[in-house]
């Protein structure tokens, strides 16, 4: 039995952070049963004590023969580990600028990482307010094997990089992420719109899979008036 409450943990967990990341929007219905036992390869037990806590945590409203229907109604910001939250004016509408997305080649990275290729998809975003100022700028590593070397010729699944990696299999199952408070310098404050020398959060996280091999780099800079670092542990976990 804990055998089985750790993977329907799991199992909400990983779809809590799709949500959060806008994979499934709201008011849209999740993949059936089938095709999420088929995913995760459990049984419906299983899975429907993880719909289950979906529901219980307001992120799903599950209809008896109809299917589980998106119920949050937050912000997506495109992390999936969930670690950050806007602070302010939730309602508040933001729009993403794409500033780089190709193949690319990073050496250092990948002996950071431990891989063998240096090849790489690069993918830096900044998002803004209204008024253009940028709350977020994110450089996105995914390495460039098998179905999602050429990504940037074919373009991202619906404009995400969460529904595209897992359209690709590329799944995560566990993030590390390390933060730190820096000054933003020349060209960061230009892209952001900001001064040079302000202060942003900067979060850096590792996402892998289950095979523990790595599916995404992300580098992040996060205004601190707008984000706050949010930090949950479990049985087993430690701060």
């Amino acid at each position: 039995m804990p055998g089985q409450v750790h993977k329907h943990q799991r199992i909400a967990s990983v779809l809590a952070d799709e949500i959060r990341a806008g994979v499934h929007t709201g008011g849209s219905r999740l993949p059936g049963e089938y095709a999420l036992t088929q995913r995760f390869g459990v049984s419906r037990t299983t899975l429907r004590q993880a719909l289950q806590v979906l529901g219980e945590e307001g992120l799903i409203s599950t209809h008896a023969g109809i299917g589980s229907f998106v119920t949050y109604e937050g912000t997506p910001l495109d992390n999936r580990l969930g670690w950050t939250r806007a602070l302010a004016e939730q309602d508040t509408a933001l729009h993403t600028e794409t500033l780089r997305f190709e193949e690319v080649t990073d050496r250092d990275l990948a002996e950071e990482l431990g891989l063998d290729s240096g090849a790489f998809i690069a993918l830096d975003r900044v998002r803004r307010l209204a008024d253009g100022q940028g709350v977020s700028l994110e450089r996105s590593r995914v390495p460039a094997t098998g179905g999602l070397a050429g990504l940037p010729e074919r373009g991202l699944d619906g404009g995400s990089l969460s529904r595209t990696l897992i359209a690709a299999g590329r799944t995560t199952d566990s993030g590390e992420g390390v933060v730190s408070v820096r000054g933003l310098d020349t060209a960061e404050a230009a892209v952001l719109h900001r001064s040079p020398g302000e202060s942003f959060l900067r979060l850096t996280q590792v996402y892998r899979a289950a095979d523990d091999s790595v599916v995404e780099h992300v580098t992040s800079l996060l205004d601190p008036a707008r984000f706050e670092l949010h930090v949950r542990s479990g049985r087993g976990g430690r701060l």
